[in-house]
């Protein structure tokens, strides 16, 4: 019986290794050989301003969303503290609408002035004047109605006059003062429109 002997092929003299062999010893080679230190730090110096930068968003995203939080909650003390006082301030007003009216009283009787009744009448005239000092230091101002003309927003017409010696929708009377506390309407003048008579044309 005859018997064959196979060598690998690396044991022949000349051989070349095979694929696989190559690619080992490549491998092996290019793990052995090391990175460029230069090379190296770039990388890592970049990946480093990545994260700076990253960072630096994100600070300032929260110190924006931080400031509109304090906006909205200063902004949200002074509405709350707005509308306090004006429900505070509008509690007096019925008291300055009793004043104008008792003014208004003794003014018509002045054909029977006593003493008594011009010291009251000027009692009530300082106490009317003290109150609106007061309101008026808290910022409530008194609404321009008679001579002006109508505006939906300030005033409330409780009836029309016909008139042609005005403009139409001039307000020829007030009925009841309206006040404005800042830039908020506490309550709308009371008042009435002029309008022009029927058949008649609109004053120029």
């Amino acid at each position: 019986m005859t018997f064959r002997v196979y060598r690998h092929p690396s044991d022949v003299e000349g051989a070349k290794p095979v694929n696989g062999s190559e690619n080992e010893e490549a491998a092996i080679e290019s793990v052995a050989t090391p990175l460029d230190p230069q090379a190296q730090f770039q990388a890592d110096l970049k990946a480093a301003k990545d994260e700076i930068a990253e960072w630096q968003d994100r600070f300032l995203r929260k110190a924006a969303e931080f400031e509109n939080y304090r906006k909205r909650v200063e902004k949200e003390k002074v509405e709350t503290i707005g509308s306090a006082k004006s429900s505070v301030v509008i509690e007096f007003l019925p008291v300055a609408d009793a004043c104008e009216r008792a003014l208004k009283s003794l003014g018509d009787a002045s054909g029977a002035e006593t003493a008594t009744l011009q010291q009251f009448q000027h009692g009530v005239e300082l106490l009317y004047k003290q109150l609106l000092d007061i309101l008026g230091r808290t910022g409530v101002v008194a609404i321009e109605a008679e001579g002006k003309l109508f505006d939906p927003h300030m005033h409330e017409a409780l009836s029309r006059a016909e008139t042609s010696e005005v403009k139409e929708d001039t307000i020829v009377q007030e009925l009841r003062k309206g006040y404005m506390f800042k830039d908020r309407l506490l309550r709308p003048a009371q008042v009435i429109v002029a309008v022009q008579p029927q058949g008649k044309d609109q004053t120029p």
